[in-house]
């Protein structure tokens, strides 16, 4: 399992180092793709599998469920380790995400995400001071 949040940075090449503990996880392969609030998901490629079937069983008949397979599927891409434990992040998930130098590479169980810094600094401080209702939300739904 994915847990933590890590500080790394992204060099001029668009290669990230992904934190030691999370490689043998990611060791049989990894995709990343677009994720939501603006930041990147990395997956397992056990795990992208199963997301992906998902994704390829929404009605295609429906324009939201289309659009939600595209933002996921269309943007996604296989990435491997260089001999320092760096991924390569395609320009245009680093520009979807608007990725600088300083990253977050947070742990959230089955994924990875990656986000700017700045933009995760931004979206933690709203979450947390929204966290009472956010918890108060979840008991209504059973958690």
């Amino acid at each position: 399992m994915f847990i933590g949040e890590y500080k790394h940075n992204l060099d001029n090449k668009g290669r990230l180092a992904v934190p030691a503990k999370f490689r043998n996880m990611l060791k049989d392969g990894a995709v990343v793709t677009r994720g939501l609030d603006n930041c990147l998901f990395l997956y397992s490629k056990q795990q992208w599998k199963k997301i992906a079937q998902k994704f390829a069983s929404l009605p295609i008949s429906q324009s939201k469920a289309r659009a939600f397979s595209r933002l996921m599927l269309a943007g996604a891409m296989e990435v491997g380790f260089d001999s320092q434990g760096r991924i390569i992040l395609p320009g245009y998930l680093r520009e979807f995400a608007g990725l600088k130098k300083k990253t977050i590479i947070a742990g959230l169980y089955d994924r990875l995400e990656i986000w700017d810094e700045i933009s995760w600094d931004k979206y933690k401080q709203s979450t947390e001071k929204e966290s009472s209702n956010i918890a108060e939300t979840l008991g209504e739904l059973g958690v």
